[in-house]
């Protein structure tokens, strides 16, 4: 049977990363924790979980999962965020390849929770992620902060596991402007960085678009008041981005 070490990047992340280390108890051989200097009690309950606490300055949403995977003792490796968890069921597929591991990497799908209700159109759901995979085989690449597990064959030699990823990602509408605010200023960064212009279609056409794709399209309308919400803020989000974009070319 395979050890498996499990890599979690944390900042402050004291409300979920009790429960994200109690989903994986049964499955991990070791757990890694690098954190980016918390100030809440993150530490203190990673340290109660016995888990191995690393600090490193955030450089990056790509910068920081990259690393984490060199602290990993183990070839084979399970990636996740502290607002995450594992279902049963994806806990019982994780059990079963550990004594088989015949593929680079496995997808699973991530079901995510907005505010209480999960959220299972929008295009959020299946959300298929690669989170299991033998280090050696891939990277985290992508654009901050919307990163992505690439292997470096490709996909040809990937699986699929039953089951979800659970990720609590907003408790609140406040929670979800806030990090609106904080990931289209890292993105409106790297667009700038990578030579992408803000074009004054791109602000109202690609919000609009945007809301589109979400409500009607992605079935969002189906989600309820949630599908709403998600809606509107994506759009805001993509509204906020180009605008911040702009900013950077005048300044």
């Amino acid at each position: 049977m395979i050890k498996l070490s499990v890599v979690i990047i944390t900042f402050n992340e004291e409300k979920n990363i009790e429960r994200c280390l109690l989903s994986i108890k049964d499955i991990a051989d070791e757990i890694v924790v690098l954190d980016s200097f918390s100030k809440d009690k993150t530490q203190a309950i990673c340290e109660r979980y016995g888990v191995n606490f690393f600090q490193h300055a955030f450089d990056g949403h790509i910068q920081q999962k990259n690393r984490a995977v060199t602290y990993a003792k183990n070839s084979y490796v399970l990636s996740l965020d502290a607002d995450e968890a594992l279902d049963e069921t994806l806990v019982k597929s994780i059990m079963a390849i550990k004594s088989n591991f015949t593929k680079d990497g496995y997808y699973m799908n991530r079901l995510t929770n907005y505010c209480g209700h999960w959220v299972r159109h929008c295009g959020w759901y299946p959300d298929k992620k690669l989170r299991l995979w033998d280090k050696s085989k891939g990277e985290w690449t992508g654009i901050n902060p919307h990163d992505k597990y690439e292997l470096f064959e490709g996909d040809k030699n990937a699986g699929y596991l039953k089951g979800d990823i659970l990720h609590y990602s907003y408790y609140t509408i406040e929670d979800h402007y806030k990090q609106v605010d904080y990931f289209t200023t890292i993105a409106s960064k790297a667009y700038f960085e990578n030579g992408k212009r803000a074009p004054l279609f791109k602000l109202i056409v690609n919000p609009v678009a945007k809301f589109i794709d979400h409500y009607f399209l992605k079935l969002g309308f189906l989600d309820g008041h949630a599908g709403f919400l998600i809606s509107k803020i994506s759009a805001y989000a993509t509204y906020l981005k180009y605008k911040k974009l702009k900013k950077l070319y005048h300044k």
